[in-house]
């Protein structure tokens, strides 16, 4: 057993490195070696480690006012969910801690509205591969293989259809479907990237037999994809988004964002001690102001751009099976099921390591920081080309 373990719960395996200290694309572990972090909190730090912006943000609040309760109005908590409403077109929010939570909370909204208008339906059509959070009604929700028997017995009224086929979508539809989650790009999948004229079919679908749309932007929105939102690279409108990682920028933050004519929650149907409490809501609110400019997110597509490209180069320079993704959520396909060794390869390099992350046993996923720079995305593929060749690729 590690000994850094001892006092955890196992939960995953970890290297024996133990952080200190992260500042921009890059964290420093106690043995002051540095690492070039191309995971960055699992999409999280849209805006790197340590940021200037939410550490004022954070510092500024924390002088102020942490935690009134829910039942209670704050200005930070307003000011989010209006600014929320105004980047994303929705008319209503609900902040929350977790995407599991956020999920969680959209499918509760779904069945609500279902009761009401839709004579009791209450079962969500999903799609295989899909990973939507792991709380038990969230890991019943996705599509992860294996998921199902870890805790039997799961919740029920979550059925799957398959991504990019749109006939599994309306085999699956049934009377008693009130909504569709889809996750735009699925993530914990290897990045496989929904096609655009399946998700137009999707919309038009959902819309022709009056079912929610519901879109999990968890990792996808913020900016990762290029624009503020996926949603936005389909031209398409969901019912229902919701998002986290990114929106909190390194913090514990979520939302549940809906149109008005499904804000049908009665009061005490939904709510959770730390939702939308102002510390977590004034980060969100500098994250979005800093992040949904038309300058930065013009760097997160030249950004994206030069990063495909390179891993475009090094499929070819290395005899690899090819890249994918959309904006700066990219996967890179090996030819053998080597990605773990790969990983381990990176962070081993000296003087400067490099942090990957691996989904699958045959792919190599890149969440940078959106604010990356050239030289650093440069300096990235050059550390991936050493990884590549310590692995034996």
């Amino acid at each position: 057993m590690n000994a850094l373990d001892q006092h955890l719960i196992t939960i995953t395996q970890r290297p024996p490195t133990v952080f200190v200290e992260g500042h921009g694309a890059w964290l420093q572990d106690e043995s002051g070696k540095r690492y070039l972090d191309l995971v960055q909190g699992w999409a999280v730090n849209c805006l790197g480690h340590s940021p200037a912006v939410i550490t004022e943000a954070l510092l500024a609040q924390s002088r102020r006012l942490l935690n009134p309760s829910p039942a209670y109005y704050s200005r930070p908590l307003l000011a989010l969910a209006a600014r929320l409403s105004e980047v994303s077109g929705f008319d209503r929010v609900f902040l929350a801690n977790s995407g599991a939570e956020a999920n969680e909370g959209a499918v509760k909204l779904a069945r609500r509205w279902g009761s009401r208008h839709r004579g009791g339906a209450f079962e969500i059509v999903g799609f295989e591969q899909g990973f939507h959070g792991r709380t038990l009604a969230m890991m019943s929700a996705s599509g992860k293989p294996g998921w199902g028997d870890i805790y039997a017995p799961m919740p029920t009224g979550f059925t799957k259809a398959r991504l990019n086929d749109i006939g599994s979508v309306e085999r699956a539809l049934s009377a008693q479907t009130v909504a569709v989650m889809i996750e735009f790009v699925q993530g914990e999948a290897g990045v496989v990237v929904a096609d655009p004229g399946f998700v137009r079919e999707l919309r038009a679908l959902t819309a022709e037999r009056g079912v929610l749309l519901m879109a999990d932007e968890v990792q996808t929105g913020v900016g990762r994809c290029g624009p503020a939102f996926a949603f936005e690279h389909y031209g398409v409108e969901p019912d229902v988004m919701t998002l986290a990682k990114g929106l909190g920028g390194g913090v514990p933050l979520a939302a549940l964002l809906c149109r008005e004519r499904l804000n049908c929650f009665e009061p005490g149907d939904q709510g959770g001690t730390f939702c939308g409490n102002p510390l977590m809501a004034a980060v969100g609110l500098a994250v979005l102001d800093t992040v949904c400019q038309p300058a930065f997110l013009a760097g997160v597509h030249a950004r994206a751009a030069q990063l495909s490209e390179g891993l475009q180069a090094i499929v070819r320079e290395h005899g690899l099976v090819g890249e994918r993704g959309l904006g700066l959520l990219r996967a890179l396909e090996l030819p053998t099921p080597v990605a773990p060794a790969v990983v381990t390869a990176a962070q081993a390099l000296a003087p400067v390591g490099l942090l990957l992350n691996a989904p699958r046993p045959h792919l190599l996923r890149f969440m940078p920081a959106l604010n990356i720079s050239a030289a650093e995305v440069d300096e990235g593929l050059a550390l991936l080309r050493r990884a590549l060749r310590a692995a034996g690729l």
